[in-house]
């Protein structure tokens, strides 16, 4: 049950981390493409506006593919098979407050029954949470919170 639960967790972030670099190449192409037919279709301070801006966005998605291509590499060294007594990258981390999944930030998954928040360990949650062991009690936002299980 709970390497299955594991492994959906996994799946969950994967698919988050996919499509976010799939989105972002995409909306690159786009943008590559507005800029061939700005460049094509007039002159003069509009179109150099035009041009401008697209190029900025342009350097934006480009940093964010780069994001999104590191949390997917980040991903990969996730191992979800590991049983350890301290919390790592790829542990579900049972708390009286919620659930973690240590690998990156993809949100909250809901399935089973269970409500898990996928994080990564960059994150506050995440760096308080990381190396500790069953029944430490961390302080999050003033919220005493107890490791009741790590997985």
């Amino acid at each position: 049950m709970e390497q299955n639960l594991k492994k959906q967790l996994y799946d969950f972030c994967k698919n988050f981390a996919d499509n976010r670099v799939s989105r972002i190449r995409k909306d690159i192409a786009d943008f590559k493409e507005s800029l061939n037919s700005e460049t094509k279709s007039s002159a003069g301070d509009k179109h150099e506006t035009g041009r401008a801006m697209i190029q900025l966005e342009l350097e934006k998605s480009g940093v964010q593919l780069a994001e999104a291509e590191k949390m997917a590499k980040v991903l990969d060294m996730v191992n979800i098979k590991t049983k350890t007594d301290f919390v790592g990258l790829g542990n579900l981390v049972k708390t009286n407050k919620a659930n973690y999944f240590l690998g990156i930030s993809a949100g909250e998954f809901k399935g089973d029954g269970i409500s898990v928040y996928c994080i990564s360990s960059e994150t506050p949650m995440g760096k308080l949470l990381f190396g500790k062991e069953k029944q430490d009690v961390v302080t999050f936002n003033t919220n005493e919170i107890t490791i009741n299980e790590i997985l």
